[in-house]
């Protein structure tokens, strides 16, 4: 139940007909694991909290450096050399004292992501590089969790929802990561943020995006983007969405999946 307190906190979201008592009571309930703390999971978990999600995760190995805060609006100055986990927790307990923080001061492994994820209801994925999505997207699917995850590049960013584990309305089942990208992009094509630079106020709007698409989720209001990719071009400020679908040749989920647990992600 929602005590007083927690009723004058989330007013604005309780007198909402999408969202009401029982929304904010699933957002109470809910746990949300967030994968990465940086320029896309610092937003995603400033919001969620503000939210009043009542339980997240933070998986992230780094620690804050000065580079950081040009975008990383969850850690501040005096956090430099702490870790990302730590700096987070701080500052999601001082914004609101009812969610409860889980940190995990580690990397996301095959060893580790299934047991990791497993004990949450939803993952946002905020993470810089393909490994990590296509492991993330994986262990997804083998827990059985919606997974919202987004990417930035330059002046750029995508945003999609995956239960590839789920049918459809239709019946027909629901695409996954694979679908999407069924390879990853030549090592060395895509040049890391510290070489190419990258637009810090882009990671807050995707950030946001991915926690209004895990809110929605969690409340069940408006239309998902599951089959769906979202794509901002910050440069012309220009918004478009593309529908995908499943491909029955992907390795995961398709009719004769190649991929049956975790042990291709070293």
């Amino acid at each position: 139940m929602l005590s007083a307190e927690e009723l004058e906190r989330y007013a604005r979201h309780i007198v909402l007909r999408e969202v009401g008592g029982p929304g904010q009571q699933a957002l109470k309930n809910a746990r949300v694991l967030v994968v990465g703390a940086g320029g896309l999971g610092a937003p995603v978990l400033m919001y969620l909290a503000a939210s009043g999600v009542g339980t997240l995760g933070i998986v992230d190995d780094d620690a804050v450096s000065l580079s950081n805060l040009q975008r990383q609006i969850i850690h501040g100055t005096g956090d430099v050399g702490n870790p990302k986990v730590e700096s987070a927790a701080a500052a999601i307990a001082r914004l609101n004292p009812h969610v409860k923080v889980i940190t995990h001061a580690m990397r996301l492994t095959a060893m580790n992501a299934r047991e990791i994820i497993g004990g949450y209801d939803i993952v946002c994925d905020g993470s810089d590089n393909f490994e990590t999505r296509y492991l993330v997207s994986d262990a997804c699917y083998f827990a059985k969790k919606a997974l919202v995850t987004g990417a930035v590049g330059v002046f750029d960013g995508t945003l999609t929802t995956l239960r590839a584990h789920e049918r459809n309305k239709a019946g027909a089942m629901n695409p996954s990561y694979r679908c999407l990208f069924p390879e990853p992009p030549p090592p060395g094509s895509i040049p890391a943020c510290s070489e190419a630079g990258i637009l810090g106020a882009l990671t807050g709007v995707m950030g946001s995006l991915m926690a209004l698409e895990a809110i929605r989720e969690i409340v069940g209001f408006g239309e998902g983007l599951v089959g769906k990719l979202l794509m901002i071009d910050a440069r012309s400020m220009r918004f478009e969405t593309l529908n995908y679908s499943y491909d029955p040749q992907n390795p995961l989920s398709g009719e004769k999946p190649a991929i049956g647990d975790l042990s291709i992600h070293k």
